[in-house]
């Protein structure tokens, strides 16, 4: 708290000669409590996106006191209008943050979950014993501990409960998501994806064209352009890594469910290879993230679109 008493002190004695105090810090593990103290205190902050600094590029150092110092010729030369010396972070409301949480609460408990159930496959592994899928659920437990040596299956017994409970957690905490949709949906999109896009986007309407939605899920190719001649590369995976995946899921779901939408039906009409497939699955997430943004927004309906609605109260259980 030392950095907010200086702050705090700057306040205070610059009240009454005008002295406006400004300052920046990477967004990171400390969230965005630091931010708001920092706003209490009278302080113009910002939070900025983390990327190697200077010295950390050039000299190979790295220290608390250069990366302060980098940062400040960062902030002094963004004051002065240079508008890419930083990325300024979007700081969420304290009730944006706390229904994002949830959603990444879910994402941990499944990555425990899948964790315990890794677990208990190694072990049975390292005795020539192959786990079968979904091996902890109790169908397929009921029989599989039959196979177990004695002193083996007391140990997986306990990977088996652990992974039933967070399953168990897991799924009232889906639940509690899902009903937080009101929406009717495309067929396909399903009520978690839909709820886990509108929490960590935080609203669709902040966004104010098409080029700022495909940037902020990451799936733009990377591009290698000098006189007029280059290449694209890989996707830059810039922004939000829980909305990128969510999407390339919803496509693969979508080449089922949504056959007719022009980018699910330039996919299955292409004859490509597995990366050429994997490329076209990227491009119609980064579709399928904008046409959505649209259906969200009122600038398009699902007929324009090229989606299907469901019934109301229809598919809620698809992911």
């Amino acid at each position: 708290m030392g950095s907010l008493e200086v702050v705090e002190s700057s306040r205070r004695v610059g009240q009454g000669a005008g002295i406006k105090v400004y300052s920046c810090y990477e967004a990171g593990v400390c969230g965005y409590w630091y931010h708001r103290e920092l706003i209490k205190c009278g302080a113009v902050n910002y939070v900025v996106a983390p990327r190697p600094l200077e010295n950390q590029r050039s000299k190979h150092q790295k220290t608390d006191r250069l990366d302060a110092r980098a940062l400040l010729n960062n902030l002094e030369s963004y004051l002065r209008g240079n508008r890419d010396a930083m990325s300024i972070v979007a700081v969420p409301s304290p009730l944006q943050e706390q229904q994002r949480s949830v959603v990444r609460y879910r994402e941990q408990l499944v990555r425990n979950r899948r964790r315990a159930e890794a677990r208990g496959r190694a072990l049975a592994l390292t005795q020539g014993i192959l786990a079968p899928v979904g091996w902890w659920r109790p169908a397929p437990w009921k029989q599989f501990k039959t196979q177990l040596p004695e002193w083996m299956g007391s140990q997986l017994e306990n990977w088996q409960e652990e992974a039933l409970a967070l399953n168990a957690k897991e799924r009232k905490v889906r639940q509690e998501l899902e009903q937080m949709v009101t929406e009717n949906l495309p067929v396909g999109v399903g009520s978690l994806s839909w709820i886990t896009l509108q929490l960590e986007i935080r609203g669709w309407e902040r966004f104010h064209n098409r080029r700022q939605v495909a940037s902020y899920t990451g799936l733009c190719p990377g591009i290698h352009n000098s006189n007029g001649r280059g290449r694209e590369g890989r996707i830059n995976r810039c922004g939000n890594s829980i909305v990128r995946y969510t999407l390339i899921e919803m496509v693969w779901r979508l080449i089922r469910w949504q056959p007719d939408y022009p980018p699910i039906k330039k996919l299955r009409n292409a004859l490509l290879s597995k990366r050429g497939k994997r490329r076209l699955i990227v491009a119609a997430a980064r579709r399928l993230a904008i046409d959505l943004w649209r259906l969200a927004t009122g600038r398009a309906t699902a007929q324009e679109l090229g989606l299907q609605l469901s019934q109301p109260n229809a598919l809620k259980s698809t992911t």
